[in-house]
């Protein structure tokens, strides 16, 4: 008795590879399903805008820069140590 290893390895690699295709095909519909229910029963919320400022205050332009320089004072004494 006589047995073809590729041959039989050849099969197992079919069968595995087909199983896996298979399961994944399952899978995408199984979410896509899932997908419809969550959004059906679960509607996004709408998203509520905040009213933007037209003009900029000194107020602001000064906290900006003292970001700026902090953020500049950190990144200096990370490189000196």
């Amino acid at each position: 008795m006589e047995v073809n290893f590729a041959i039989e390895g050849l099969k197992f690699m079919f069968l595995g590879m087909t199983t896996v295709f298979l399961f994944l095909l399952l899978m995408i519909y199984v979410l896509k399903l899932q997908a419809k229910l969550v959004s059906k029963y679960f509607p996004p919320k709408p998203a509520s805008v905040a009213p933007v400022k037209a003009v900029s205050s000194k107020a602001e332009t000064s906290e900006d820069e003292e970001i700026i320089a902090a953020i500049t004072a950190a990144i200096t004494e990370y490189k000196k140590g």
